[in-house]
């Protein structure tokens, strides 16, 4: 096996044929949420097989009720190697609106940016380039003797849309996907363009949706008003009581399972270069909400929330009209973090609404999902050995993040499989996923690929 050395020379030696192949994938308009790129989803995930099976790999493109899912299977030559699995995405979201960007979406190009080059195209970031940095860590690796673990690849075609055929898929294959030990997944980004940063929380989150119903039909307010049980009063109410005056979310047991930070992520997190008022001007305010002595980092990444997302009742249209509606909504969000369950989250939350619903209102519940939050063990071998192997190739410890939203492959990396997963990737705030001109930073990708050697070599050692 050739030295780690040899394996981040050729990562160097041939940067630019390994840009040239993301541009080529780049290239194909892998749209997943539009019908009318579903032979190009199936045209990304098949250049994906045959770059895998070009590195010598066992792969093929797999059929789901939605887009292929490509999986790959490559042997280390020891017999005692570690076993992974490294996850990726290759549908894009649409390019919408294609007025606003400075060339065409699907044609790759690299531009000057602060310090750096960039490229831009739909995908950029958002997951090709990330995927490709594994995969052309892998090629030099081959270039070199061969893998130190064994891998599995697992590349998806309908992560913008929700992953709809991904359950179904890891339990009819639990078997043969659930054999490795921990999972690699490359879909999140650094702390800043000088500093990696893993990802070793992710909050869960419960959907709910409330309908009050009081009279038959709606009423004339000057006619009914007063002896009349407005649902829309009794829903303001109920929301006003769902937070107390500190900020806290006041379900009875809502803090069940909710841990206080170890003290040396708290002390990490301090020491981030993270600027509260700048945060806050960027948005339009100046004081931090929510519960009281906590942090904004605090409060994104470790904290649980209650969110009322959306209200409706009576009418919302131009101009006014009296009317005393017979009915009114609501739509809530619950973040989730550290052992609380998301079915006693929507339990305590049923209740409490029905706790404070006077005579002849009802309430009917609408669920939009509910999903525990993801926390990688503090103390984990896996982390230890991954965030020295990235310190070794950016010069500065990687900052432990956690991050504010859900990503659902992990949860049902853990679920379903049983297994963990180390989240690395490279991308940048500022990389516009999701907008017109989507970038990536060449420095992430090229950094980013030379960073997996590392961490594969690390986690092999």
């Amino acid at each position: 096996m050739a030295t780690l050395e040899a394996i981040l020379a050729t990562i160097d030696k041939n940067i630019d044929a390994s840009t040239q192949r993301l541009f080529d994938l780049l290239r194909i308009p892998s749209v997943s949420t539009d019908p009318a790129y579903t032979k190009e989803c199936e045209r990304a995930a098949d250049w994906l097989v045959r770059e895998l099976q070009g590195l010598g790999y066992s792969a093929e493109s797999r059929p789901t009720p939605g887009h292929p899912i490509v999986v790959g299977h490559a042997n280390a030559k020891r017999k005692d190697a570690p076993h992974l699995l490294f996850y990726g995405h290759y549908d894009v979201q649409p390019p919408d609106p294609l007025e606003l960007w400075k060339t065409e979406p699907f044609a790759p190009r690299l531009q000057q940016g602060d310090g750096t080059q960039e490229i831009v195209a739909r995908g950029a970031s958002d997951d090709k380039g990330q995927l490709m940095t594994f995969v052309e860590a892998c090629r030099a690796f081959e270039a070199n003797g061969g893998l130190p673990c064994n891998v599995t690849f697992l590349f998806e075609g309908e992560e913008e849309t929700g992953s709809p055929s991904l359950p179904e898929f890891l339990a009819a294959n639990k078997a043969e996907l659930s054999e490795p030990a921990l999972a690699l997944v490359c879909d999140t980004g650094m702390w800043n363009a000088t500093t990696p940063g893993i990802t070793i929380m992710l909050r869960g989150l419960v959907q709910e949706e409330v309908i009050l119903r009081g009279a038959s039909h709606d009423l004339h307010s000057g006619m009914f008003g007063g002896p009349v049980v407005n649902p829309i009063h009794v829903l303001a109410k109920i929301i006003g009581e769902l937070h107390t005056e500190d900020g806290e979310v006041a379900l009875p047991g809502f803090y069940d399972g909710v841990p206080e930070l170890p003290e040396d992520i708290a002390a990490q997190w301090r020491e981030l270069d993270f600027d509260e008022a700048a945060f806050l001007e960027g948005i339009g305010l100046s004081q931090v909400g929510g519960e009281a002595g906590r942090g904004v980092i605090e409060q994104i990444w470790a904290r649980p929330t209650c969110d009322v997302n959306g209200i409706v009742g009576g009418y919302t249209g131009k101009g006014s009209k009296t009317v005393l509606p017979a009915q009114a909504s609501a739509k809530f969000s619950f973040r989730l973090v550290g052992t609380q369950n998301p079915t006693k989250i929507v339990e305590k939350f049923h209740a409490f609404v029905r706790e404070r619903l006077p005579v002849d209102v009802t309430a009917e519940f609408i669920s939009h999902g509910a999903s525990g939050a993801i926390n990688l063990p503090f103390g984990s071998e896996a982390l230890k050995r991954a965030r020295r192997a990235l310190a070794d190739e950016w010069g500065v410890e990687a900052a432990l993040t956690g991050c504010g939203g859900s990503i659902p492959i992990v949860g049902a990396f853990k679920r379903d499989l049983g297994m963990d997963a180390l989240m690395i990737g490279f991308g940048l705030e500022d990389d516009r996923i999701h907008s017109p001109n989507e970038k990536y930073s060449l420095t992430s990708f090229h950094k980013g690929t030379r960073s997996w050697a590392r961490v594969l070599a690390a986690l092999a050692a």
